[in-house]
């Protein structure tokens, strides 16, 4: 158990940081004549054929989740990007934008080996860079219906947190047989065709992407909080194959796709045919949204000593008003005949993983989780989030450890400007059965001071 005063020393840490933020962007806010432009959004939003954009811009995410067909492309705000398009007319004729950021955090824990099972910031007390990004991309035009319209992307990504994106064949042996603490990832590689004559518009797109969008994303801007939940720290993360949103109306958006399962490349001799099929529904007055369906399904057979993850999710979206809003989702993963702690890691053994297969799972395995998003703006440049999460690794195949989890996290983001912002927070981890999973197996609980700065470029 944490002792009375070290349980002092983190509260009084965190309420502090709070105070000092909450006042500093109260007197930004007081001096500021005009609302701030958003780090994600040019100053005028082009038109649209979607419903109104649902939340204030000074979020992460200002759409509900799912497929957004109609809705206008955001230019980031880039000082690489402007410096190439003034230099180099074709990119900007071509709309080929190349921009990025790097993420640097801070974590104080009351662990002193390893902060897992939390993620992504595993190393206790100590300062990481967990993930600088270069993306080069054309997005298709989704708004336009006279043409059929062309992309791509390409995301590059390195730092700590590449051993969350890591998919089989994708330069993996950094961490499958390295054990890496630090590796790169093209995390998004893809080609994209925009159909408008195909029901209200379809966008198909063919390489490596994200796995369809939870509340988390594996990029630092799209999240609201620095740290992961348990429940999305050991699901899916990209896939590679085809996909194909369809846009029925503004209510309904249809996805459909196959690939070669989660985090697997198709060349490798994990990979096997996987279907995915999910639907996004927006209420008339856009006050309400789900999306759901299934992520990946196939035999479900642990191959090549690789995870097969069969996973189900739900999102419920609610709005109170723009700048107050709750997010839940829940999910449902299975595999068959896997192994303790999941997809094998033949890396040096360390406090972070490696030393091989764990124990084999015969039959089923299973794991439930749910995790609860709570956003309010503050200002024009502060946000308050406030997480709940839980997750049911029944049998051990996630985490290592068969358990129940739960975490509870307050933190407050703060835009300095559209190119750098700031996000502490306190958070609280307790596993409620299965042994002790925390710092390297010998706590049942643990309690982190997190903070990181993302500095676009």
């Amino acid at each position: 158990m944490l002792s009375r005063k070290r349980l002092k020393f983190f509260f009084g840490l965190a309420l502090w940081s709070f105070i000092f933020f909450a006042v500093q962007s109260s007197w930004s806010q007081e001096g500021s004549g005009s609302p701030a432009v958003s780090s994600t959004t040019i100053a005028e939003e082009p038109l649209r054929r979607a419903k109104p954009t649902p939340y204030d811009s000074v979020f992460p995410q200002t759409e509900y989740l799912g497929p957004t067909i109609g809705v206008p492309n955001s230019v980031p705000v880039s000082p690489l990007n402007d410096f190439l398009w003034k230099n180099s007319p074709w990119l900007k004729k071509n709309r080929i934008e190349i921009y990025g950021w790097a993420d640097v955090g801070y974590n104080l824990s009351s662990s002193n080996r390893s902060n897992e099972p939390m993620t992504y910031d595993v190393v206790p007390n100590s300062v990481q860079l967990d993930q600088a990004v270069l993306a080069v991309q054309r997005l298709p035009d989704t708004v336009q219906t006279d043409h059929v319209d062309w992309g791509f992307q390409l995301d590059n990504l390195y730092g700590m947190d590449y051993r969350y994106t890591t998919a089989y064949g994708y330069f993996s042996q950094q961490l499958l047989q390295q054990n890496k603490l630090y590796g790169y990832d093209p995390t998004v590689a893809n080609f994209q065709l925009y159909v408008p004559q195909i029901a209200e518009g379809t966008l198909f797109t063919i390489g490596r992407y994200i796995s369809p969008a939870d509340i988390e994303a594996q990029f630092a801007p799209q999240n609201f909080l620095y740290t992961h939940s348990l429940m999305f720290s050991y699901d899916a993360y990209t896939q590679t194959g085809v996909n194909a949103a369809v846009k029925l109306d503004d209510t309904w958006t249809l996805l459909l796709g196959v690939d070669a399962g989660n985090d697997i490349a198709p060349w490798t001799p994990a990979a096997q045919p996987t279907g995915l099929a999910m639907l996004r529904w927006v209420s008339e007055d856009n006050n309400d949204s789900l999306w759901g369906g299934a992520d990946a399904f196939n035999n479900g057979q642990f191959t090549a000593n690789h995870d097969n993850l069969q996973e189900f999710n739900m999102t419920w979206s609610h709005r109170f008003n723009p700048g107050f809003f709750t997010e839940t989702e829940m999910y449902y993963m299975d595999q068959w005949n896997a192994v303790l702690g999941g997809t094998c890691n033949f890396g040096p053994l360390t406090a972070f993983g490696g030393g091989g297969c764990g124990a084999p799972l015969p039959g089923m395995s299973r794991e439930w989780g749910a995790v609860n998003y709570t956003e309010h703006k503050l200002t024009d440049k502060d946000f308050l989030s406030i997480r709940n999460d839980w997750l049911d690794d029944a049998d051990g195949e996630r985490t290592g450890f068969a358990a129940q989890y739960e975490s509870w996290t307050v933190g407050v983001t703060h835009e300095f400007t559209a190119l750098t912002e700031i996000r502490p927070e306190i958070r609280y981890d307790r596993a409620w059965s299965g042994g002790l999973p925390y710092n390297d197996g010998t706590k049942k609980d643990q309690i982190t001071f997190n903070m990181d700065v993302i500095q676009s470029f």
